[in-house]
């Protein structure tokens, strides 16, 4: 018999109400909230988000009740009270991606989430990184807190890897996940498993296959006495990129499913000509029957992962990304097409971070 069950739509209404009060740490665009506030059990009361085109976004879908800057400044203040923290504190540090530091100060981030934990004393709190985390010295430092006569000796905590692909997303993405609950309560265990949803499933009906548009619409907000791009609805970001001939040359001799290695040597760069191993994902075409590749930030460049439509000769649109993320298509957004891109890439899953907050939504009713 099956485990799995099928993936619900992902709908909720800017600054709905709920029961239990939230508060999201490095917020990002709200992909955690946005996976929380969906199942109607949560109301968004405070965040925090020290970039300013991110936080306008996640202001104008949660409410500005977010603190836009450091992190250690807003603890030294006075903090709401919330039920459940969220949060999923920077990790290029211990990324698998390029050269890990483990001295990277974004790596020690975690530390003000465990200041704000102490003060807040929420009944739960989800901490959301990199697969890594789990075997960093930060990680090891956190397991010493929850000791009984630790900082944190009022809770325990459960962790796992899961993929979003699990959890309703159509993207193969691997995340830690850290959930924290009062000393002596019942284990939450595993958040239920969804259908594998393929990319032709995260394409909604609009989006249409040829694009030609390359910028936002001419349209501002004010923010924090800012004047910012946006907002911009979902379909103002199905715009595509200007490239070079060469460029368009290139996608379009990469067959379906393809990669750089089905490139001809005049169109291959000297570089992927040396190279005939390696990576698969470069200049690669999605597929429409499985999972997106994980959606990064500078998803808009084939040279970077496989990012090509997978039929069209073009990269996805952010408005695809942000599909294939699995933000919901009333989600609105502010900033530059880089800075929207980048809030896309970082986001967590709002699919998975729905399936996460169900077991916890359970447990607190």
């Amino acid at each position: 018999m099956s485990l799995r069950h099928s993936v619900p739509p992902l709908t909720y209404a800017a600054g709905v109400s709920g029961e239990a009060k939230l508060m999201d740490l490095f917020a990002g665009c709200g992909g955690l909230t946005s996976g929380f506030v969906s199942t109607g059990r949560f109301a968004p009361i405070a965040a925090v988000e020290w970039d300013l085109h991110a936080a306008a976004t996640y202001a104008q879908n949660f409410g500005d009740h977010i603190h836009v800057g450091d992190i250690a400044d807003w603890t030294r203040g006075s903090l709401p009270q919330a039920d459940v923290v969220v949060g999923g504190p920077p990790c290029q540090g211990f990324s698998s991606l390029g050269t890990r530091d483990p001295q990277d100060p974004r790596n020690a981030m975690w530390e003000h989430y465990v200041e704000t934990l102490e003060r807040v004393r929420p009944a739960f709190f989800v901490m959301e990184n990199v697969p890594q985390f789990l075997k960093s010295t930060q990680f090891a430092e956190l397991t010493g807190l929850v000791r009984a006569r630790g900082r944190l000796g009022a809770y325990e905590i459960e962790m796992q890897v899961v993929n979003a692909a699990d959890h309703g997303a159509a993207q193969a993405r691997r995340r830690a996940v850290v959930i924290g609950r009062r000393r002596g309560t019942r284990e939450i265990g595993l958040p239920e498993l969804w259908d594998v949803r393929s990319l032709s499933d995260a394409f909604p009906a609009w989006l249409a296959p040829r694009v030609t548009k390359t910028e936002l619409p001419d349209s501002v907000v004010e923010f924090r006495g800012r004047t910012l791009p946006g907002p911009f609805k979902m379909r103002d970001l199905h715009i595509t990129r200007d490239v070079s001939d060469l460029s368009r040359a290139r996608y379009a001799a990469i067959p379906p499913g393809g990669n750089r290695f089905d490139l001809p040597d005049e169109l291959s760069s000297p570089c992927w000509r040396r190279h005939r191993s390696g990576s698969g994902d470069v200049m690669g075409r999605l597929r429409w029957d499985r999972p997106s590749v994980t959606i990064r930030t500078e998803f808009f460049k084939p040279e970077k992962g496989r990012y090509l439509h997978p039929t069209e000769d073009r990269p996805i649109t952010h408005a695809e990304a942000a599909s294939i993320q699995g933000f919901p298509e009333d989600f609105e957004w502010c900033g530059t097409k880089v800075s929207i891109a980048r809030q896309i890439g970082n986001a967590v899953p709002p699919p998975l971070a729905r399936s996460i907050a169900t077991v916890v939504a359970d447990r607190l009713a």
